[in-house]
């Protein structure tokens, strides 16, 4: 018997914060809205609207250099006690229609509709309803990817940004991986990008026709997902009730780096960005790990267990210095960095540990 095509919705909120912000001050709507660090500040953008994203400015950025691409820009210090009201309220609603529901952060998450009962099981429909029900009630706009595993879902909500809605059906799905660039699949960074290209890969199509031995002399570990994904399989499910092990972020660098203060700071900047995500979960984390992946794609991993929760201070950065000892930084380049906390309890008040100010660094 053949399986019934799953229905999974990925929402994902459109210039999250700076939408909030416009939203709440009619003075910004219509501006080139910058949330973040200060211009005159080693700080970064965290989002920007629609407006100021025509200037060339993006995400991690910078705030610097955003000045100077859009000196007009509206600097706004992060109020995460909006935007995390914003999306309990977004939650909310996601909740009304499908009891399976996997937020990613505060701006996205994944719904499994595949029993919904809501206009007669189309989840076509129900993502217009639901973008609907959003506006209506917050003001915000969001975009919607719907498909049949969370791959192509997501892949979808990226397609028709601003107050997006784009289906990918199986029928569609073969078609629509051949002919993607290879830098647009989610997954893969702009440093394996450049290696796929090396390799004359180009497109979904380029990927597909890799066996997967030869993806694996290449890629190791992650060969068979990027085998995966060029055929549309994604088996993961929609997990309303995972329970975090770790909390992580990482990036990938366009173009290698190697100093030593740089690293530092990027580190210091992912760090931020974990603790941010466990405040958001209520949660507390007595390891801190650090990920480093060289050019030559050697990767090695540092940790530290402490008594106390890790929080963002200058022993932090003490720290940092600590585990980068005994490596080659200095000797080798980077092209990945990342930071994962574990040993995570629960707090009901994380606040009272540390207060952070993630995008205007110490």
């Amino acid at each position: 018997m053949q399986d019934v095509p799953r229905k999974i919705i990925h929402i994902d909120m459109d210039a999250f914060f700076a939408a909030v912000e416009q939203r709440d001050n009619p003075a910004y709507r219509n501006k080139p809205v910058i949330v973040g660090g200060k211009p005159d500040s080693r700080g970064v953008v965290a989002t920007c609207s629609y407006e100021a994203r025509v200037f060339g400015i993006h995400s991690a950025m910078p705030s610097s250099q955003a000045v100077r691409l859009c000196p007009q820009a509206i600097f706004i210090k992060p109020r995460f006690d909006a935007y995390r009201e914003a999306s309990e309220h977004i939650r909310g609603i996601f909740s009304q229609y499908c009891d399976c529901v996997e937020p990613l952060s505060l701006d996205e998450a994944y719904l499994d509709a595949s029993d919904s009962a809501y206009f007669q099981g189309s989840a076509t429909l129900l993502a217009k309803r639901i973008k609907q029900d959003i506006l209506s009630q917050t003001g915000l706009i969001a975009s919607a990817g719907i498909s049949y595993n969370k791959f192509l879902a997501k892949l979808a909500s990226d397609l028709d940004k601003p107050d997006g809605l784009h289906v990918i059906t199986p029928e569609q799905a073969a078609q629509f991986i051949e002919s993607l660039p290879i830098g647009r699949f989610h997954g893969i960074g702009p440093a394996t990008e450049k290696k796929m290209r090396g390799l004359g890969i180009q497109t979904g199509y380029d990927l597909k026709q890799i066996p997967l031995p030869q993806l694996q002399q290449h890629f190791g570990k992650t060969a068979r997902h990027y085998y995966d994904i060029a055929r549309g399989i994604d088996h993961r499910q929609v997990n309303a009730h995972r329970d975090r092990k770790s909390i992580g972020v990482e990036t990938t660098f366009a173009e290698d780096i190697g100093d030593l203060r740089s690293i530092k700071q990027q580190l210091q900047l992912l760090l931020r960005q974990a603790l941010h995500k466990l405040s958001d979960k209520k949660l507390l984390a007595h390891t801190l790990t650090i990920k480093i992946k060289y050019q030559d794609f050697v990767q090695i991993t540092r940790s530290r267990t402490l008594q106390k929760a890790i929080a963002d201070t200058a022993d932090t950065s003490l720290l940092l210095d600590d585990l980068l000892k005994n490596t080659a930084i200095g000797e080798k380049k980077v092209r990945l960095l990342g930071v994962s906390l574990s040993t995570l309890q629960e707090s009901d008040d994380v606040d009272k540990y540390y207060q952070l100010d993630i995008f205007n660094p110490l």
